[in-house]
């Protein structure tokens, strides 16, 4: 066992005081030490139920054979952390939290790691880390929150706070119907009630066979949620004793699965950050153009929030990602798992539950899949769109540009009513390099959706989306601007054309314009010049790579 390193040996004397010093005892030491990384804390609400869910993954290890160790992981709230400064944080922390995770699992050495994660940058920051070190890991995500209600009526996050608050700037709600939304939209513990990023990726997590089945949709709040994290710990032992490591699960073929199982989902367009920065800790090159290709042949077949009707407790309901997979059962690989069955095993031992929320292939809500990229002259090196929350109408659209520099600016001009139909919202230097740090932009694409423009304006940006964006919005446009690309050199009144079934976004002046604009462009001065922020902005890769730190 990787353990004995600190346990065994005459020159191990001192390492087994200290391990006596925290109280295990004498017949526990020749156990497999399994590591527990947790992620609790009081301040996001898909993390304040994880107490709980540590003391049933103890007993699990307990149970199975092992002795487990908890540590501790910071988490951001996106939800908290949107429309300010401490967005700038959040997509960093992912790389803070896999170097995390590797440090105190190699520091000590454990056998195998169970790790207890929820919300956006958490879970690929976990995976991340289980890839990059190797040793045998399980996932245990802690799982959606229920739906809010207020008056017959269900609620969730994304259409019923931040939505709001356009609709309220419009006058179609009162004051008093606003307060009534902030307390009752969130009902309790769990990650937000869509297939926002946070749930995404706990679906992206099982597809790829890290975790156990209906671990990514049992409510935080249910006692099947408990049951799978006593499993979860309990089947961890028996992955160190079979040796059954991240690696041997996360291959290619399995991060196509993910991307399936993504696609026919509807997800989060940050999982085109993600799942390549786990790819690549995994040792596997995984290019956007997977994304794209998968798209052109998975079909959509669950209408999931925001662009759709169903909330995450609807998908579990309905079955949950068993269920997506026995859909997609023909197009999917036959990958081991950490449960010990096989993908296709899972698929066939689950059954349909609700024909509406997870169709069949022929009935699909659409032909192709969530996510599509996109190319052209502003974004040669690609940019992405959440096409399955785009309206028909607006799937090609072509508009003036209105310029902003920041998310600040961009968010002040749609509140003081200078954005009208016709309008291609664009708002840069918010990428990896020039947020730093690549801010969602859920505030400005919420309120434009609450003011009624969805149908008429469109968005683009360098930055990112969060998983609860809806509408004609572009993101993750490479090279951003702070690298020089294009999209640093727009003016206000540019014609800007978007085609997504022809994967095309184009700025509608001619090449020789362009290099004149280029020849004179000059990089602005860092927004931020020190501390952790100042470091990643100099170390870290472009969005079309997965904003991997190099």
């Amino acid at each position: 066992m990787r353990s004995d390193r600190i346990k065994k040996g005459l020159e191990r004397v001192p390492h087994r005081a200290l391990l006596y010093a925290t109280g295990i005892p004498r017949s526990e030491m020749k156990k497999p030490f399994i590591g527990v990384a947790t992620s609790f804390t009081d301040i996001i609400p898909g993390h304040t139920g994880m107490r709980d869910l540590e003391r049933f993954i103890e007993k699990g290890v307990h149970t199975g054979g092992g002795y487990p160790f908890f540590f501790g992981i910071p988490g951001i709230c996106d939800g908290i952390a949107m429309g300010h400064a401490g967005m700038h944080y959040s997509l960093p922390s992912r790389e803070l939290i896999a170097d995390m995770v590797e440090t105190v699992a190699e520091a000590h050495q454990f056998d195998g790691l169970v790790l207890l994660t929820n919300c956006d940058k958490i879970t690929p920051g976990m995976l991340m880390a289980s890839a990059r070190i190797d040793v045998p890991s399980i996932i245990v995500t802690a799982g959606p929150m229920h739906s809010g209600y207020l008056k017959g009526r269900r609620l969730n996050l994304t259409s019923d706070t931040f939505e709001a608050i356009g609709k309220f700037k419009k006058g179609l709600i009162t004051s008093e119907e606003l307060d009534s939304l902030e307390v009752c939209t969130c009902p309790g513990v769990g990650s937000c009630q869509g297939m926002y990023t946070a749930n995404t990726m706990a679906c992206v997590t099982e597809a790829l066979g890290m975790s156990l089945p209906k671990c990514a949709t049992e409510l935080a709040i249910s006692a099947n949620k408990r049951r799978i994290a006593f499993e979860s710990g309990k089947r961890v032992v028996e992955l160190v004793k079979k040796n059954i490591t991240p690696r041997k699960i996360m291959t290619r073929k399995a991060f196509e699965n993910a991307i399936m199982v993504d696609l026919a989902l509807g997800g989060s367009t940050n999982t085109v950050l993600h799942i390549p920065a786990i790819a690549n800790d995994a040792g596997i090159d995984l290019q956007l153009e997977a994304f794209d290709k998968l798209s052109r042949t998975t079909p959509h077949i669950a209408n999931m929030l925001p662009g759709g009707e169903h909330y995450l407790e609807d998908l579990d309901y309905a079955g949950g990602v068993p269920v997506v997979m026995k859909r997609l059962k023909s197009k999917l690989h036959d990958n081991i798992t950490v449960s010990g069955k096989t993908i296709h095993r899972i698929a066939d031992d689950s059954g349909v539950v609700n024909e509406d929320v997870i169709r069949p292939l022929n009935k699909a809500y659409h032909k192709e899949g969530g996510i599509a990229i996109l190319r052209g002259n502003i974004a040669p090196d690609g940019a992405v769109v959440k096409q399955s929350a785009v309206s028909s109408n607006m799937m090609s659209f072509e508009g003036n540009a209105k310029v902003y520099d920041s998310e600040e600016s961009g968010m002040k001009a749609i509140l003081a009513g200078e954005i009208k139909a016709g309008d291609v919202v664009v708002i840069r230097y918010e990428g990896p390099k020039g947020g730093p740090g690549m801010r969602e932009m859920l505030s400005p694409t919420a309120t434009i959706a609450g003011m009624g423009l969805s149908e008429s304006v469109a968005l683009i940006t360098d930055g990112r989306f969060s998983g609860g964006t809806r509408g004609p919005c572009i993101g993750h446009i490479s090279p951003e601007a702070m690298e020089g690309g294009v999209i640093a050199i727009i003016r206000d009144g540019d014609r800007i054309r978007i085609d997504i079934p022809k994967r095309r976004i184009d700025l509608l002046v001619s090449q020789d314009e362009i290099k004149k604009r280029l020849s004179i462009w000059k990089a602005p001065k860092p927004k931020i010049k020190k501390g952790y922020l100042a470091r990643y902005a100099r170390m870290v890769s472009s969005a079309g790579k997965g904003a991997i730190m190099e």
